[in-house]
């Protein structure tokens, strides 16, 4: 491993200080589950690691004023195993059980989850699924944008060097509301999805009053199609309404090849299993499942 300086800060804004001091030369550093491998294998040479261990506030989960409020510093384990997530949000609750396994996810954060942008990870495309915003502080103060704002890329996001996200916010979806998860893994060795889709679902009678999809592990973000999810509305809840959805997301995906799908398989792989999710949140389930 590189030498590298190493900082840990009490408070924000000494850590967006020294993190400004290094032109964006420098890393900040929560769980470590995925940098200290790139560090390792050389894909990244900071100069130096701004540790956030030390800064209080920041691994909280709490649910207030119609939200869930997840401290950046919050392991995916504290989020699959709080009660206010399970009850509030418990797609996300699970989708963050699946993550890895329980030595990723007693060390591995929200934060570090959202802000490495992997596109074969399970929290990012139910957080945008949800609707969830990520809260920023940086030189200029306090910023928020959508989580589908801050993931752009491949292993890349709308930060600037010297920000850091300190909350990811979650909206409570609405009590009639069904959120399903399903990630399809194609290797029994592998954990990480060949396809991930988020369906959130709300029905009055048989008629959708909204629906939302999101496609991770696809391509460079999450796939989102709200101008496609709008025209459900008030349609049918049909299995020919799903098959539709899930081919339009298949249609506009740009999908990746690797050892888990050819980019064709990956595309019809979409069509399925967006309709399997909405098929799943019409017939009442909550929650993720690995499939």
């Amino acid at each position: 491993m590189s030498d590298f300086a190493l900082h840990k800060p009490t408070t924000l804004a000494e850590a967006v200080d020294v993190l400004g001091s290094y032109g964006g030369q420098a890393r900040p550093i929560a769980g470590g589950t995925a940098l200290v491998a790139m560090i390792h294998q050389g894909l990244v040479r900071p100069a130096a690691l701004v540790r956030l261990d030390g800064i209080s506030g920041l691994s909280g989960v709490r649910r207030d004023d119609g939200a869930l409020h997840l401290g950046s510093l919050a392991t995916l384990a504290d989020i699959a195993s709080s009660p206010a997530v399970r009850q509030g949000a418990p797609v996300l609750a699970q989708a963050c059980g699946l993550v890895g396994n329980v030595r990723v996810r007693n060390a591995a954060t929200i934060g570090g989850n959202v802000c490495e942008a992997d596109y074969a990870s399970d929290p990012p495309g139910v957080l945008c699924a949800l609707g969830a915003r990520v809260r920023i502080a940086g030189p200029r103060g306090e910023r928020e944008i959508a989580v589908h704002e801050l993931i752009t890329d491949f292993y890349e996001t709308s930060l600037a060097p010297d920000e850091i996200v300190s909350e990811v916010l979650v909206p409570l979806p609405p009590s009639n509301a069904r959120c399903v998860y399903l990630k399809y893994v194609t290797r029994s060795s592998e954990d990480r999805p060949c396809v991930g889709a988020t369906a959130l679902l709300r029905l009055d009678g048989n008629r959708v009053e909204e629906l939302r999809v999101a496609v991770g592990a696809v391509g460079g973000s999450p796939l989102r199609l709200p101008a496609i999810d709008a025209t459900a509305a008030g349609m049918p809840a049909t299995v020919d309404l799903f098959r539709h959805i899930g081919q339009a997301y298949a249609d506009q995906a740009e999908p990746v090849a690797d050892a888990r799908g050819s980019a064709a398989y990956r595309a019809r792989m979409v069509a399925v299993f967006v309709r399997r999710a909405l098929e799943a949140a019409a017939a009442g389930d909550v929650g993720a499942r690995r499939v």
